[in-house]
């Protein structure tokens, strides 16, 4: 039952919800850097910050919605975070031995375990945290208001334009990864309404480009962040994305939109899909 002073907090819940788990990723990510002097501490950080911003994202939803947060319900979650997971690696390999037949690699070298271990410890971060922002909080809000389409549009534009403040980050690269990652993201979202599938997604893509093969990703430098060194040719912006890595890849939007629309079509006919609020 929904008491006085929650009916209160929903009437400005977006802008609660939303500057809180802004706030909850700022801070992950500076926890996970300062923990990146040993690769076990980084590792198990970034588990313990994912797991403190899923038990705020519950506490926020009660506190402030009166409703229980079953996006994120335990029941469930290793078989979505299972299936996420499979899905953004077979993508993202696809996507690089697809620009490696195209010639847009340079080299290939063993690399790190540390820098393995600190990558996966982050990679899980910014999973849960850019998850619970963007589909918990942007798509799942906006759809509640203005419907399924419209949610799906915003919360896509708005997950590639906020990596616009990463270091090697480009107009055309923030276009990209709104249209390849954050379409296929909720896409996973809307079918499943599950948290769990679309970030097992988010970190497996962002593991297997960061963490395994030392690839630029969403502008944050690689090389020296991986088990491998797998150097592509910059040069190459339109096959390879350039410096912004292989997310501004128009291979690696042809790969997610696949899936992506697949996903959204069974969505529909599973009549997954909202209209606007009345």
């Amino acid at each position: 039952m929904i008491t006085p002073r929650q009916e209160q907090l929903r009437r400005f819940r977006f802008p609660i919800l939303l500057g809180a788990m802004a706030a909850v990723l700022a801070a992950a990510r500076g926890i996970n850097v300062l923990a990146a002097f040993d690769p076990l501490v980084a590792l198990l950080t970034g588990l313990l910050t994912s797991v403190a911003a899923i038990a705020l994202y519950v506490w926020l939803n009660r506190r402030v919605e009166g409703r229980e947060a079953t996006e994120v319900s335990r029941n469930g979650m290793w078989a979505g975070l299972r299936k996420g997971i499979l899905l953004g690696f077979a993508l993202f390999l696809a996507t690089i031995l697809l620009i490696g037949v195209l010639g847009g690699w340079v080299s290939l070298r063993w690399h790190s375990v540390g820098a393995f271990l600190v990558t996966m410890g982050m990679m899980a971060s910014v999973a849960v945290n850019e998850e619970l922002l963007f589909r918990g909080v942007v798509f799942r809000i906006l759809e509640e208001r203005a419907g399924s389409v419209v949610a799906v549009v915003v919360s896509s534009a708005f997950f590639g334009l906020t990596h616009l403040v990463n270091a090697g980050a480009t107009l055309w690269g923030a276009i990209a990864i709104g249209l390849a990652g954050g379409t296929l993201t909720a896409a996973c979202y809307l079918l499943t309404r599950s948290l769990w599938p679309p970030i097992g997604l988010h970190f497996a893509w962002n593991f297997a480009e960061l963490g395994v093969f030392g690839n630029a990703t969403s502008g944050t430098p690689g090389g020296d962040t991986g088990l491998l060194h797998l150097a592509l040719d910059t040069s190459r912006t339109a096959l390879t994305g350039g410096a912004f890595g292989p997310e501004a890849s128009p291979v690696a939007m042809l790969v997610c939109a696949v899936p992506a629309v697949l996903l959204l079509r069974r969505a529909r006919r599973a009549g997954r899909f909202r209209s606007r609020a009345r």
